[in-house]
Parts: C-alpha cells; sequence; structure tokens
C-alpha cells in the first residue's frame, strides 16, 4: 500500500511541476499588443473586447509574449466583461507553457 501511495505522489510531481501562473501581467489582444507594448497600461477595456476575434495574450515581467489558448481567449473575454475597469488590464493567469503559447487553466482580472 505504501508503495502505491509513493508512486502515486511520484507520478503527480512533474504534473504540479508544469503548472506555471503570472501574476498582475498586461492582458493584450493579438491585433494591438505591438502597438500597446510600450505602454499597456493604456490600453482600453473597449479595444481589447472589440478585437476578440484576435486572440489574447499577456507581456511576462521579461517582455516575453505569451499567447493565451483557446480556452484562455474565452477566459479573458468572461473576464473582460466582468471587470469595471476601463483600463490597465492586468490579469493573473494559472496554466501549462507548451512554447509560446499558455493552455490557461485560470485567468482573472483583479479589481
Amino acid at each position: 500500500m505504501r508503495q502505491l501511495l509513493l508512486a502515486a505522489v511520484l507520478l503527480s510531481l512533474p504534473l504540479a511541476a508544469l503548472a506555471d501562473s503570472w501574476k498582475g501581467v498586461p492582458l493584450l489582444d493579438n491585433n494591438c499588443r505591438e502597438q500597446a507594448k510600450a505602454d499597456p497600461d493604456a490600453h482600453p477595456t473597449s479595444c481589447a473586447l472589440k478585437c476578440a476575434d484576435s486572440g489574447y495574450g499577456i507581456y511576462t515581467a521579461e517582455g516575453r509574449w505569451l499567447e493565451l489558448d483557446k480556452a484562455g481567449n474565452k477566459a479573458a473575454v468572461a473576464a473582460l466583461h466582468g471587470t469595471k475597469k476601463a483600463d490597465h488590464l492586468r490579469a493573473d493567469v494559472e496554466g501549462t507553457l507548451k512554447g509560446d503559447v499558455i493552455q490557461v487553466r485560470s485567468l482573472s482580472i483583479p479589481d
């Protein structure tokens, strides 16, 4: 029984190690990401929603652009509809990074 429990714990470790999180990162649509890179906090919510079909991504603290997967794009639209912010769209994202794409588990825009 102990060996089975130990095996289960060891097998779950790599999955936990693959989980990543980004806190307070700029959330931008793909259409506007280059224009807004210099000042992402000035990018308005209305524009981010208007450009929803282009998909979304985040800039990391190191300036790296990471795209969101399909589930992340849906979560971004929901969060944008739910926020009271007119701009300064900073998101908290949890998921798994695969190349330059985040497989999003959760995304929120804290008020």
